[in-house]
């Protein structure tokens, strides 16, 4: 269950109606999906061929359709990253910049665990919400924010899209961050 760490206070918040509604609160969508209708062999599994890959998506489908059709995403994927993940430390690099999207970025994290480091209302501040199994986020478009594993430094999830092309991150350069590391 996702739990979320304000910086600028320490703040903890856990348990799920806490926080859903401190995301809402900051304009962050969030639900919990089960995930039990993944197969028993693909649970936790981090190294994956695109078969594998094909076969999580098609059994959390009406999940990802439900959720599609409500917020408006037309493309979905799969990632997965692991110690197995060539230059790894390097993507990751990539990640753990403060950056916008023109639309939300969305996760559902099927296996693993992720950060999510956001910047919420001005009175909030950045907060951290750490993902776990069965967390969905959605990012608000130009919000600052950016994604990075937890310790474990593996996650599969499924991304979802407004436009068929992707996101692209726009650098967001907020000496506020910094101070609230």
């Amino acid at each position: 269950m996702a739990t979320i760490r304000v910086r600028n206070t320490g703040q903890v918040i856990e348990g799920e109606p806490a926080v859903k509604a401190f995301l809402e609160d900051n304009g962050v969508y969030y639900e919990h999906w089960t995930l039990e209708r993944i197969p028993a062999d693909m649970r936790d599994k981090f190294a994956l061929t695109d078969d594998e890959k094909q076969r999580i998506l098609e059994s959390v489908q009406d999940d990802i359709e439900r959720l599609a059709k409500a917020r408006g995403y037309v493309k979905w994927d799969l990632i997965s990253l692991s110690e197995a993940t060539p230059d790894l430390d390097v993507l990751l690099k990539k990640f753990e910049q403060v950056h916008t999207h023109t639309e939300d970025e969305v996760r559902a994290i099927i296996a693993g665990s992720g950060i999510f480091v956001i910047k919420g209302r001005d009175d909030v501040g950045y907060f951290d919400i750490r993902l776990q199994k069965g967390d969905v986020i959605s990012v608000p478009e130009n919000t600052p924010h950016f994604f990075t594993l937890t310790e474990e430094r593996q996650v599969v999830a499924v991304r979802l899209f407004i436009d068929p092309s992707g996101w692209v991150a726009h650098p967001y350069n907020d000496p506020a961050f910094q101070a609230q590391a």
